[in-house]
């Protein structure tokens, strides 16, 4: 790969993707081309480290940029030649303690004027383009067994199950909607859990002159590494290996999480939600109750959802193309109907009704949680509740076994007694729990 004055490596010599049974993991870099960086790049994350650590040694600053010591040493000696760095004292064979000189500092901090961020070395854009290609969920194909374990301790209706596996085969998107309680979110968390194999991402992101940060702690899984120096010899550590992600947002969610973010105090740009959940799976959850308008959300997905490719604006205003590499589930209580029209819906071509249960499944989810709980299933106790509290009153709902269970752990913990399924507490329970809800 050549080197361009921008700092990003030319990719128009990339390799073809590996085939699906050979699963990607990017290379280390030895050579500061095989980075596909330049050194002025490397040069002021070097300046912007030492400059909130003080002296450290060559490899302890290697590892602070994920890069190989081959790589780094040239530059620490070249900085030095100029007097930007300076020898504290020796450190090992081959290293030394470096600190930076005052025309360092002043480097440094015009450096962290522009960006302060300070950790490991970016990829080059082109390499993570590539990276999502070489590992697209469309490469998975969740079949029935795999569906069948991820989803073995829910109960529903057989039909919903066989229409959930198409449509994630599908890896473009669905509509679940119903009523409250029915298990949507659930159904969309085990969806990830369908899609096996991890990936790699990289920490961070070169393009067009910024620093994107892509790896997010509070929405991808780290796998765990084992033996850390085998891992380093293994594949660049510019990158982490986590579980594929699945991004979750509720009505919290605002069109300023779907652009890049431009932290002004500590001039750091963060990855939207969309791009976090690339290879994934991504979640919008309570869909049509966001503090912003649903018609404005659905618009920002209509070419996503067409092209399956998303267009950002950088900090410094330049766009980029984006690949839109995740299956995305909406998640409602209101019919579909009411918020999208026809040529959204067409684009979401599985839409998935998620009903409230028979009284057969109500009761086969009470037994299941009864066995969860350590609490004896008394069947004659169920009727009763059935009979006194839903029949004519209201609808049975998936949750509902598991809250009311609860009510009844937290009022026999209270009394330091073993739970047991009493009328008493039943009615207790549906006291507390349908309160204000009406039909009682």
């Amino acid at each position: 790969m050549s080197l361009t004055s921008e700092g990003i490596s030319s990719v128009s010599a990339q390799p073809a993707p590996p085939p699906p049974t050979q699963r990607f993991m990017p290379p280390v870099a030895k050579t500061l081309e095989e980075t596909g960086l330049t050194t002025v790049v490397l040069e002021d994350l070097i300046f912007k480290i030492l400059l909130g650590k003080g002296a450290m040694n060559g490899r302890d600053i290697s590892n602070d940029l994920c890069l190989h010591f081959s790589v780094v040493e040239p530059i620490l000696s070249d900085l030095k030649g100029r007097l930007l760095l300076f020898h504290k004292s020796n450190s090992g064979v081959g290293d030394f303690l470096y600190m930076l000189t005052e025309t360092g500092q002043e480097k440094a901090m015009i450096a962290r004027e522009i960006s302060a961020y300070a950790g490991a070395a970016p990829v080059p854009f082109e390499d993570y383009l590539y990276g999502i290609e070489c590992q697209s969920i469309r490469n998975e194909k969740p079949d029935y067994a795999v569906l069948a374990n991820a989803f073995k301790d829910l109960i529903f209706d057989a039909k919903l199950f066989d229409t959930i596996g198409p449509a994630i085969n599908s890896g473009r998107g669905l509509f679940l909607y119903g009523e409250p309680g029915n298990g949507k979110t659930t159904i969309a968390e085990k969806l990830a859990m369908c899609f096996s194999n991890d990936i790699f991402i990289p920490k961070a992101i070169y393009v067009e002159g910024q620093i994107l940060q892509l790896y997010d702690p509070q929405n991808h899984q780290p796998v765990a590494s084992g033996n850390a120096n085998a891992l380093i010899a293994r594949y660049d550590q510019r990158w982490i290996e986590i579980k594929r992600p699945a991004v979750m947002v509720g009505g919290e969610l605002t069109m300023d999480a779907l652009e890049i973010k431009f932290n002004p105090t500590l001039r750091v740009s963060e990855a939207p939600l969309q791009m976090k959940a690339n290879g994934g799976v991504f979640l919008i959850d309570d869909f049509g109750r966001q503090r912003v308008s649903h018609i404005d959300l659905l618009n920002r997905w209509i070419v996503p959802l067409e092209k399956r490719v998303d267009f950002l604006l950088l900090p410094n205003g330049q766009k980029i193309s984006v690949p839109f590499d995740e299956l995305i589930i909406f998640s409602t209580n209101l019919d579909p109907k009411s918020l999208v029209d026809d040529a959204f819906l067409r684009r979401i071509p599985y839409k998935i009704h998620v009903k409230d249960p028979t009284e057969a499944e109500f009761k086969q989810i009470f037994g299941m949680l009864c066995k969860k709980y350590g609490i004896a299933y008394e069947e004659d106790k169920v009727n009763y509740l059935i009979q006194k509290h839903y029949a004519g009153k209201r609808p049975f709902r998936g949750c509902q076994p598991r809250d009311l269970l609860e009510q009844i752990l937290n009022s026999s913990s209270y009394r330091r007694v073993a739970p047991v399924l009493t009328e008493d507490l039943l009615d207790m329970a549906c006291r507390n729990y349908f309160a204000a809800m009406g039909s009682d």
